[in-house]
């Protein structure tokens, strides 16, 4: 493996590590602050972190502009990169909403896992856009199906609410995904992201005021969690994340990533004592395999 290849690998296991741990500043911020209220403070700070990022590399790359004057990353606000940043906001605001609304009884380590199936989902959606799947991606799911059962499911009644939130959270985060994947090539990725965080920082202050009482003392209670959740999780882990796919090929840059859901139960454990059955455990255990079984079919065609 190039020097260069496994750089990016350990920069795209830094960002695991810290979107992993971010579940833990969620789960722990519901003690004092409401899901919205959490949102759109968190994608706030997010969005303040990137500006100077997206200044600072438009400077530099302006130095040379007979060549870098064409990069995407010149230009802020063409067609796809708001385009791309005001779906994957509104996207993002449903996703992460429904996250920490579950997060308030879940576990860390169970909506690492859960929310983790968009891993899984998103070539299935892909059929919807003409895209082949492999046998690999139908044996995943039902890895999945039977994890998911076998950590969620509680008694006679079925799912719970918690459960459900989670499932649906992966749903919308497999949709972002997509668009993201649609606009990406051709905008200035670290300029849509924080058109994403804006958007969804936006939108969540509206709920917040509607159903939420946002009180400072609160705030300021958690604002750890906030800080680690907000600059590390959406502003630097995500810059991270663009710089190591630089280096690291598709398939095995979505494999790295993945392992957020392991270090979320890890975290789980050792910071806030959420510690899981053996039934449960037995279901990461096979939620995962399917998450690295999905990323197989990337290394094929997907025409």
């Amino acid at each position: 493996m190039k020097r260069s290849a496994v750089t990016g690998s350990l920069i795209l296991l830094l960002t695991a590590a810290v979107w992993g741990v971010s579940f833990v500043a969620q789960s722990a911020s519901m003690e004092y602050i409401g899901p919205f209220t959490f949102s759109a403070v968190r994608c706030m700070m997010g969005t303040i972190v990137l500006i100077p990022v997206i200044i600072g590399v438009r400077v530099f790359l302006l130095r040379d502009p007979a060549k870098y004057g064409d990069s995407v990353f010149v230009h802020v606000f063409d067609r796809n990169t708001v385009m791309g940043g005001l779906l994957s906001g509104l996207l993002l605001f449903i996703a992460s909403n429904l996250q920490t609304i579950a997060l308030k009884t879940a576990s860390a380590g169970k909506a690492g896992f859960i929310t983790a199936m968009y891993i899984v989902m998103v070539p299935l959606f892909g059929l919807f856009l003409n895209k082949r799947v492999g046998l690999n991606v139908w044996i995943s799911v039902l890895l999945a199906a039977v994890g998911l059962y076998l950590l969620c499911m509680k008694d006679a009644l079925g799912f719970g609410t918690d459960d459900l939130l989670l499932l649906a959270c992966a749903v919308f985060f497999a949709i972002q995904i997509l668009v993201v994947d649609k606009y990406v090539p051709f905008a200035n990725g670290i300029a849509m992201a924080a058109i994403e965080f804006f958007v969804c920082s936006v939108l969540s202050a509206v709920v917040m005021f509607a159903i939420e009482t946002p009180e400072w003392p609160l705030i300021r209670e958690c604002m750890g969690a906030l800080l680690y959740a907000g600059i590390g999780s959406c502003g630097v882990a995500y810059t991270l994340q663009i710089i190591g796919q630089r280096f690291v090929e598709p398939a095995t840059a979505s494999l790295i990533m993945s392992l957020e859901s392991v270090i979320s139960a890890i975290s789980g454990a050792v910071i806030l004592h959420q510690m899981m059955s053996g039934r449960e455990i037995a279901g990461c255990a096979l939620m995962f395999a399917a998450i690295i079984l999905a990323q197989l079919v990337f290394k094929g065609k997907t025409d």
